[in-house]
């Protein structure tokens, strides 16, 4: 037993004197209650963006990607700027469920089940861009290798943008078996207090036979470890293979061997701050103070400032590194002199300011434990980080190294209405998601109470002393 010993000083990870049928209830409350007046205005508001979008996307491919912004200079402009954006986001889940799981970190317990729900709907959103990009869907099959009336179609090997659909398939299968390996214990506890025939067949066949039985628990434990094992290599491949688009390229401002480790720690970066995005508002709506707690939120912060300075630095040397050079076309990149006081000053400014200036205020314990300012700076971080993939692509695309060349990109309600119904979409998923799974791994909490639990850390500190 000794290696469950957990030091007294340490706070408690489940507050309010919990019993484990206490866990139980305020697990399956969320589930088994009706859903309250704020989810239902949070389901139409996500609803009507979602139409909205895919009315977008329709007239997108009826008309073709002419309708987007894109021009013959910038012909990567919101689409892909989005798809990177919602990758990255993607990244925090499995992250926070495999890493840390290895690491035996037992504060990601009250965290990782919404963070994996994210992950999916996050790579879900990501998928949509690249194949609407392609303007003739109908014909998209022929990206696989088929034999067809034109002879045989293989895909280039050597192109890292084929590299992103290996990277990406592999790394959403997974996160969803991951994801839904953890649930199977909890769809058990919903179908063995399920009041309604239907509602338990549904639970019973999502459980797939479970019975917590001891030979069970031992499976699901091995399985989680090999999962995590298999997921934590992908964790950080697939924002590393994400950037080979880039970095691969001979464009200015792309080019650069930094890229790989920038973009991963930006991910986990954007991901986090969309975690505790996500988890303040489930933690307020779904009554779950006692388990997502102050501690796990600074402890968020404090992952956020880790990664948050890992983007700085490696801000700082795409910045020198373009000056250093002395190239007169270093001077047009997304972060250089000339990106500062060009055209596009102003998203320059909203990527230095959104992403290093404001997080930096999380160094504040007084700051980072303040949950509406937690909420602000989450959320200022997101649209920080979609500024940098949006100065990536357009500001360096827009200065090309022909001068006569040089345009500006100008996005259309189109491209706009597709964004913002990809928000919308993930809005309505993770909000249904709420309501039929448990956003929160019960059988993992209760396996902590005695040692995290406030009542019995309370008790050993009386022992101790």
């Amino acid at each position: 037993m000794s290696g469950h010993y957990e030091a007294p000083i340490r706070e408690p990870l489940i507050i309010g004197h919990k019993t484990y049928h206490d866990i139980t209830e305020d697990i399956a409350r969320p589930i088994e209650e009706r859903a309250g007046k704020l989810w239902w205005i949070s389901l139409y508001a996500a609803l009507v963006l979602f139409i909205y979008g895919f009315g977008c996307i329709a007239y997108t491919i009826g008309t073709g990607i002419g309708a987007w912004g894109l021009n013959r200079t910038i012909n990567w402009g919101w689409d892909i700027t989005n798809f990177v954006w919602w990758v990255g986001i993607g990244h925090a889940g499995t992250l926070i469920s495999a890493v840390l799981l290895l690491f035996r970190q037992r504060w990601r317990m009250s965290v990782n089940r919404s963070a994996e729900a994210m992950t999916i709907f996050a790579v879900v959103q990501a998928a949509i861009f690249p194949v609407i990009h392609m303007g003739r869907v109908w014909v998209g099959y022929w990206v696989f290798p088929l034999p067809n009336q034109f002879g045989s179609l293989w895909g280039n090997f050597n192109s890292p943008l084929l590299w992103d659909v290996f990277a990406i398939s592999t790394y959403f299968s997974v996160s969803t078996v991951f994801w839904f390996m953890g649930l199977i214990p909890d769809f058990a506890m919903i179908r063995d207090r399920a009041k309604t025939p239907w509602t338990r067949k549904i639970y019973t066949f999502l459980a797939f036979g479970w019975g917590g039985k001891a030979k069970h628990w031992q499976r699901f434990e091995e399985l989680s470890l090999v999962l995590a094992g298999l997921a934590t290599p992908l964790v950080f491949s697939v924002h590393t293979t994400v950037s080979f688009d880039f970095a691969t390229s001979v464009i200015k401002g792309w080019h650069s061997t930094i890229y790989p480790p920038y973009f991963v720690a930006g991910a986990i970066f954007s991901g986090f701050a969309m975690v505790q995005t996500l988890l303040l508002i489930a933690r307020k709506v779904c009554h779950l103070e006692d388990y997502i707690t102050m501690y796990h939120i600074e402890i968020m912060n404090i992952v956020i400032i880790l990664t948050g300075g890992m983007v700085t630095v490696a801000y700082a040397t795409e910045y020198f590194i373009g000056w250093y050079s002395g190239s007169r076309f270093e001077d047009f990149t997304y972060l250089s002199p000339g990106a500062a006081v060009g055209p596009y000053w102003w998203a320059f400014w909203s990527l230095i300011i959104c992403n290093l200036v404001i997080p930096a205020s999380f160094w504040f314990k007084r700051l980072r434990t303040n949950i509406i300012w937690t909420f602000i700076v989450a959320l200022i971080i997101n649209i920080g980080m979609w500024f940098e993939r949006f100065d990536i692509i357009v500001i360096n695309l827009s200065r090309d190294y022909l001068p006569g060349s040089w345009t500006m990109f100008k996005p259309t309600i189109i491209d706009v209405g597709v964004y913002l119904g990809t928000i919308g979409f993930f809005s309505t998923l993770f909000l249904l998601y709420a309501r039929t799974f448990p956003v929160i791994a019960q059988a993992e909490l209760k396996s902590i109470l005695k040692i995290s639990g406030e009542t019995y850390k309370a008790k050993e500190g009386d022992e101790h002393h």
